[in-house]
């Protein structure tokens, strides 16, 4: 069975950090390109980051840049997210998702994925 599941939310304050992570089982994930990207209530979704296979090519949103790093360990069959300095506008529902071929540009401009994780909500408060 081809999935994605995403873990690592929860609820934080605002400045604190936590780490999501994204496991594939099903498929080989050093052959897609891996994006993350974010959903807030009424709001459209958007790419926050994406990195293409070998790590080499890595897209961060501006609204994230210096603040989260994408990274991956093929030989896990995962992908991380670390999110810190977070902020209340940073709530919501992440997801992350599988594509290929791509760029990391144009996944995470126009969020898109072949496979899909479940999501997991990201909760920035005091």
């Amino acid at each position: 069975q081809v999935q994605l599941v995403e873990s690592g939310g929860g609820l934080v304050q605002p400045g604190g950090s936590l780490r999501l992570s994204c496991a594939a089982s099903g498929f080989t994930l050093d052959d897609y390109v891996i994006g993350w990207f974010r959903q807030a209530p009424g709001k459209e979704r958007e790419g926050v980051s994406c990195i293409s296979t070998r790590a080499y090519n890595i897209y961060y949103a501006d609204s994230v840049k210096g603040r989260f790093t994408i990274s991956r360990d093929n030989t896990k069959n995962t992908v991380y997210l670390q999110m810190s300095s977070l902020k209340p506008e940073d709530t919501a529902v992440y997801y992350c998702a599988a594509l290929y071929p791509t760029t990391v540009q144009a996944m995470c401009v126009r969020p898109s994925g072949t496979y899909w994780g479940q999501g997991t909500q990201v909760t920035v408060s005091s």
